[in-house]
């Protein structure tokens, strides 16, 4: 089936409630990333609090079956269901301040958090299926990334802490779990530098479609998406030998297009091991 179609067609049926400012459809399909195993993610912006009823009356129009319906918790309205047709929704309701809160919060303060940024990344990306002139303005303030929240991205994320310094003791250890979790923590530290260095909000907190991201950089290492692969695939010994060199030519593209900014601690931490 057509998830786009079948995003407008879900569209309809909650626009109908005057409480609602606009929709945005988000997620894969927004991206044109869907596959057989996507689902449709919808942002309603609410001018007021929604009620059990304003949540309940769009599925039971479907027909939907219910998945998960929560509570309001951490700023959002939460519920996903399938419809009769056996297209699953996840719905993400939230007050259009609250929206608007969160983007001040990241292009105006420049906050690094990254629940934030994948609402602002929704928007930056998503697809207006009603509310144009809301979703409009949305979308001019978040099309400029700012030039410090890179210096924020990048900064904060090459702070890798002690335990990337235990790399090589855990290696002789052949302490894989830790071993590994420490690499994947790392790699999700550079990739955020890496978002970073290119102005790209990011769009999932485990970095969801790296390939496609990694596709849309214009600065990075040369071959990332596979070297990144092989780190985690790879022989234990060579993956951190090529993850120390990885993250050195990712230095060395922060010192080239960000001279101003100062990483000589962050440098002399990375380099540290035991």
């Amino acid at each position: 089936m057509n998830l786009i179609q079948k995003s407008k067609e879900i569209a309809e049926v909650y626009k109908q409630n005057p409480k609602i400012e606009a929709i945005i459809l988000a997620g894969s399909v927004s991206r044109n990333l869907q596959d057989e195993n996507s689902d449709i993610e919808l942002h309603i912006l609410w001018s007021t609090p929604p009620e059990d009823e304003d949540r309940m009356a769009p599925i039971k129009k479907v027909g939907g079956t219910i998945l998960a319906y929560h509570p309001y918790e951490e700023e959002e309205w939460s519920e996903s269901y399938l419809t009769e047709d056996g297209i699953k929704l996840e719905i993400s309701n939230f007050l259009s301040s609250t929206v608007e809160r969160f983007i001040s919060d990241v292009v105006d303060k420049y906050e690094t958090d990254y629940d934030k940024q994948c609402i602002v990344s929704s928007i930056y990306d998503g697809v207006g299926l009603y509310g144009k002139e809301k979703i409009i303005e949305l979308k001019n303030r978040v099309r400029e990334y700012p030039l410090e929240l890179s210096k924020h991205m990048i900064s904060e994320n090459l702070w890798f802490g002690n335990r990337w310094n235990n790399r090589k003791a855990l290696l002789k250890r052949k302490d894989w779990l830790m071993l590994y979790d420490v690499i994947c923590g790392v790699q999700k530290q550079l990739l955020g530098a890496l978002f970073g260095i290119n102005q790209m909000y990011v769009h999932h907190p485990a970095f969801k479609w790296l390939q496609f991201n990694i596709e849309q950089m214009r600065i990075k290492p040369i071959n990332l998406h596979d070297r990144m692969a092989n780190i985690l695939i790879g022989d234990p010994e060579n993956s951190v030998k090529e993850f120390e060199v990885l993250i050195e030519e990712v230095l060395v593209l922060v010192e080239k297009h960000f001279p101003e900014l100062n990483i000589d601690e962050q440098k002399k931490y990375i380099g540290f091991a035991k």
